[in-house]
């Protein structure tokens, strides 16, 4: 009998796909899909390190399932991330986003075990193609406009990956995926497909268009498996690539500016994600044991403060319909459990101690200092800061709190407050007992992150972000939850390069009228002139003397003589 082994995890979350159309919606489909994840993260842990299910294909020998530490990692939080996020979408009877939501993580989870680059593509499209069906659910002309941005991004980023391994196989005669060189246009294709994915800079709007556009459960789903992917991918080919570190820099950066301006809160949100993967991908530039153990542990506690602020926001969102900052406020009156989560959510990405982002987060900024990066460790310092300006203080403040939009909804339903509890738990747990964590990263952690001059300096950061925030709100100088819709770079290809694509076309068309016409009447004047000389009343057609012929013959020949006569 074939043994668990043998057949790759992602598989099983296929399987679960194929059966769900054929269950009837209620709580026999909603066990199985809770189910599946458990069964599949219990079973890899139980796995020892090794290579599984290879098979031959085309000549290639694939590795459908390599567990080891650093694999082993993302594959439970994504095991975990896929029960949680099921468990929040227990209500839904639509089969297409159940069927998506377990293709999509089974994806997620097939790509983390992959041995080799070809298996990494099958299932690097597997996520694309499965996770755009989260956002089409919403049903809207707007959800379906996006979701084709999305869909065409991310198809796009696996038709340059496998471009990218076809030139690194010819270069080096392998297809193993291991860390690699930017020597080569292969390796830089393979890169700049994990970048698209990861959200580099410049590269990054599909994140902010997407994932607000998502139904309320497809967006939590989102959010823990695409980016995460990336990261991994990039920890796991590209480690220690210097570049990475001022590229993860410009990512902490730039988002907070986006995200104190823009009213959508889980739009905010979507922007704060692409300031966190900045301090994981730092880390993988630095790609030092410590900073590697700091990315995956950073991904690990990400991928859960993040879902529960998204559930938090998504729960108002299905109880009032909106998720605009100038539309809420006053609600923690009717919604108190949702607040407290969306608050403990917040205290995580802060970073405050006695949270997960705080053992996580830590590592990180460790070793660049430690490495002597001391400007990048000044970014990431004034970055957290703007974390919790932007997550930690506004989402809660504007929904829960500020000033009441009159709104009295119900709390949110039970299963929702139960993924939400069962997340702020972990929240709270990773960050008393960090050991938790640190066991299972990929290298042995020599860290302690709480000391008293750690824990002291972290309090003062925070203190300061708190008190900046409290003062510009009081005088008014904080930017004010507005209904407005804010550009970003993708206003340049999306608005401005159409524009003077446009624009340019006609010039173009102008010059071209201009020179044809001007051609022609050049042509037609010189068939006039040849018309006047040749044509049947022209000169050339006249009938000439047999005199004058003979004269002209006697001149020529005349001509002649004289040449030869004096050569």
């Amino acid at each position: 009998m074939m043994g668990f082994d043998q057949i790759p995890a992602a598989f099983y979350f296929f399987l679960a796909a194929i059966a769900v159309p054929f269950i009837p919606a209620g709580r026999l489909r909603g066990l199985l899909t809770l189910a599946i994840p458990v069964l599949v993260a219990y079973n890899i842990w139980q796995m020892g390190f090794g290579t599984f299910a290879t098979v031959s294909f085309m000549g290639f020998d694939l590795e459908l399932m390599r567990v080891d530490s650093l694999s082993r990692v993302f594959t439970l939080i994504f095991c975990l991330a896929a029960f949680l996020g099921n468990l929040y979408a227990w209500h839904l009877k639509d089969t297409t986003q159940q069927v998506a939501a377990l293709l999509y993580a089974g994806s997620a989870i097939g790509a983390a075990l992959a041995g080799d680059l070809i298996t990494l593509f099958f299932y690097w499209e597997g996520t694309a193609i499965a996770s755009v069906f989260l956002i089409w659910a919403r049903g809207s002309q707007g959800a379906y406009n996006t979701g084709m941005r999305y869909l065409l991004i991310q198809i796009g980023s696996g038709v340059i990956l496998i471009a990218g391994v076809a030139l690194y196989f010819h270069e080096t005669g392998s297809i193993t995926f291991e860390n690699m060189k930017l020597s080569s246009l292969g390796t830089w294709l393979i890169f700049l497909s994990f970048g698209i994915k990861a959200a580099f800079p410049l590269l990054h709007n599909w994140l902010q268009d997407s994932y607000p556009a998502a139904t309320v459960t497809g967006t939590v789903i989102l959010s823990a498996f695409t980016t995460k992917l990336a990261i991994y991918a990039l920890a796991r080919g590209f480690a220690g690539t210097e570049i990475l570190i001022y590229i993860g820099a410009v990512m902490t950066f730039f988002p907070i500016f986006f995200a104190e301006i823009e009213n959508d809160l889980r739009k905010v949100l979507a922007y704060s994600l692409n300031n966190q993967l900045g301090f994981m991908v730092v880390g993988v530039g630095i790609g030092t044991e410590m900073a590697l153990n700091g990315t995956a542990a950073h991904a690990f506690v990400h991928i859960l403060y993040k879902a529960l602020l998204f559930m938090t926001v998504g729960a108002v969102l299905f109880r009032t319909g909106t998720s605009k900052a100038s539309e809420l406020g006053g609600l923690y009156r009717t919604m108190p459990l949702t607040a407290t989560f969306c608050l403990i959510g917040a205290a995580s990405i802060s970073a405050f101690p006695l949270f997960s982002g705080f053992i996580a987060k830590s590592l990180i900024l460790s070793e660049a200092a430690y490495k002597h990066y001391d400007y990048i460790w000044l970014v990431l310092v004034f970055a957290s800061a703007g974390v919790l300006s932007h997550s930690g203080i506004k989402i809660p403040f504007f929904t829960f709190f500020a000033h009441d939009s009159g709104k009295r909804p119900a709390e949110a339903p039970a299963h929702m407050l139960l993924a939400m509890g069962i997340t702020a738990v972990l929240c709270i747990f990773i960050g008393v007992v960090p050991s938790t964590l640190y066991s299972i990263l990929p290298y042995a952690v020599d860290y302690v992150p709480y000391t008293t001059a750690h824990v002291i300096g972290q309090l003062q950061l925070l203190l300061f972000a708190l008190l900046a925030f409290g003062i510009l709100y009081r005088i008014g100088m904080h930017p004010p939850e507005i209904r407005a819709t804010n550009l970003d770079t993708d206003w340049l290809y999306r608005r401005m390069a159409p524009s003077v694509v446009l624009t340019c076309a006609r010039g173009i068309a102008v010059v071209w009228a201009y020179a044809t016409s001007s051609i022609l009447m050049k042509l037609q004047k010189l068939i006039q002139a040849l018309y006047r000389t040749h044509g049947p009343e022209g000169r050339m057609a006249r009938v000439w003397l047999t005199g004058s012929m003979v004269l002209w013959l006697a001149v020529i020949l005349l001509a002649v003589l004289l040449v030869n006569y004096i050569s």
